[in-house]
């Protein structure tokens, strides 16, 4: 990462309504807050809906008639979002559970999707400042602090042993797939939220196994960073992740990598034969 450089008007206006956002979280982070549960049994605080509004209202202002799908508003109809070619995908807070056990892995994502594919994506951690943006053909950034330089984002190659980054609070057993994809041990890297994705596109991690459900919200933003910076999102097809292409907005299980000089969906497709 070296540098710094100047980011599109567009990705420089959603990084300061992320950053709005994380303030309005952080406020309600250092008092006393209820839990309550949606009807997924997913957490649900008032920091989630004071970031949705502060990202609804910034996103209106941007553009009023781009539709916007988010995990805290009552989604469209699949007749209705089919006909989407361009939306925003939001979700004001990605990790709750990380929230509501201070830890400070939570992140706020805000995409842009275009012909379903992430094309923007800004991701905020706002306990420690840090956020990361990226827009197609435009670079993958990282931002310590709101006033410091951009700094550019690169993934490595693949670390021996390899760094692999995985859920804090969802427990799906990784560990036989992953040591058949690298043919080698590895060192675990817990992490909550989109960070995990962060952590790759950085060149800290090298790979995410996610064997479980995700929501297209949860993935989007960080996707476009991931890929910006070298890296790859693969379904365990060994397909690219796509958006908004079916009623069900639950994602595949997937393979996030920074290596991408590896053929990762040849690597996938053989364990997942094998298995």
């Amino acid at each position: 990462m070296s540098g710094d450089a100047p980011v599109s008007a567009l990705l420089q206006a959603i990084a300061d309504i992320a950053r709005r956002a994380g303030a309005a979280i952080l406020d309600i982070y250092g008092q006393d807050f209820a839990v309550e549960h949606k009807a997924d049994a997913s957490p649900l605080t008032a920091a989630d809906l004071a970031a949705q509004r502060v990202i609804m209202a910034g996103l209106a202002e941007l553009d009023p008639a781009l539709p916007v799908l988010s995990e805290e508003a009552r989604a469209a109809s699949w007749s209705e979002r089919q006909r989407w070619t361009r939306y925003w995908l939001v979700d004001p807070l990605d990790g709750t559970r990380e929230f509501v056990k201070r830890n400070g892995e939570f992140t706020v994502n805000i995409a842009l999707v275009d012909a379903h594919e992430p094309v923007l994506g800004v991701v905020l951690a706002p306990v420690t400042g840090e956020l990361y943006a990226a827009a197609r053909n435009e670079g993958a950034w990282l931002q310590v602090t709101e006033d410091a330089p951009w700094l550019a984002l690169h993934t490595r190659d693949l670390a021996e042993p390899a760094v692999a980054a995985g859920s804090r609070s969802h427990g799906a057993n990784t560990h036989e797939m992953l040591q058949a994809l690298l043919d080698a041990e590895y060192q675990p890297l817990p992490m909550g939220s989109s960070l995990k994705f962060c952590l790759i596109a950085r060149g800290d991690a090298d790979i995410y196994l996610r064997l479980g459900a995700t929501s297209e919200w949860d993935t989007a933003a960080a996707q476009c960073v991931l890929e910006e910076a070298g890296g790859a999102l693969l379904n365990l097809a060994g397909d690219r992740l796509r958006y908004n292409t079916r009623d069900s907005l639950i994602n595949p299980e997937f393979l996030a990598v920074g290596d991408s000089a590896i053929d990762w969906s040849e690597r996938l497709r053989h364990v997942v034969t094998q298995g």
